[in-house]
């Protein structure tokens, strides 16, 4: 499998919808690249029966497609895991080494790495990690934003790693797996007041949209 066919798998896992299908014009965008290359890879996609092509109509994914893309992205993710936990990078420095090592093709090197790491369940970034059959553990979290005074619940993972709002986060000495106690929230722009390690911090509402709590 090419790099550029498993950039466009990960594309996928985090394009599918419910009705486990995607537009052209969602991969153009995501991958910012032009509808008549994502046309031609998808026509190659349907060849190996990862899509049911028909034009003008979104991509149904198969369960096939569905399977490689988790598996893209399983890669991508227990390596990021592997650099946190073993290699001790920070998880806002660990993206774009991924980004690299996702692209090795033997099976046996990631499977050491998920034995290395005691098979974890997420990544750094509180991310499920597929299994070897493409399987992903559903879990039930909300977003920060959602939460009402009064509330404590526990910061589970976040919607987007970019390096900056993961220094941020690093600013604000929030970690995976800490309580986070919401105190007030401003009626005018929807900011939060949360109790953190027993001090009071303030979070905008894109901060607190980014964030993924489980009660």
């Amino acid at each position: 499998m090419s790099l550029t066919e498993e950039n466009y798998l990960k594309a996928i896992f985090h394009l599918i919808n419910d009705e486990q299908t995607v537009t052209i014009n969602e991969m153009s965008k995501f991958l910012n690249v032009k509808m008549p290359s994502v046309n031609n890879m998808m026509k190659k996609f349907a060849e190996k029966k990862w899509v049911i092509y028909e034009s003008y109509k979104p991509l149904k994914i198969t369960a096939s497609g569905i399977k490689q893309s988790a598996l893209v992205v399983r890669k991508h993710r227990l390596t990021e895991m592997f650099l946190v936990q073993t290699m001790n990078f920070g998880w806002e420095n660990v993206h774009e080494i991924a980004e690299q090592v996702e692209h090795i093709q033997s099976e046996i090197f990631f499977d050491k790495m998920d034995e290395i790491l005691n098979y974890p369940k997420t990544d750094p970034h509180g991310e499920p990690i597929p299994d070897k059959d493409g399987n992903i553990i559903a879990r039930d979290l909300l977003k920060l934003s959602s939460c009402k005074v009064g509330d404590k619940v526990t910061f589970a993972a976040v919607t987007v790693s970019d390096d900056d709002f993961l220094s941020y986060l690093n600013s604000k000495k929030l970690e995976l797996g800490q309580e986070i106690e919401i105190l007030e929230i401003e009626n005018y722009d929807h900011s939060m007041t949360v109790l953190l390690n027993g001090d009071s911090t303030v979070l905008s509402q894109i901060v607190c949209d980014r964030i993924l709590v489980k009660a």
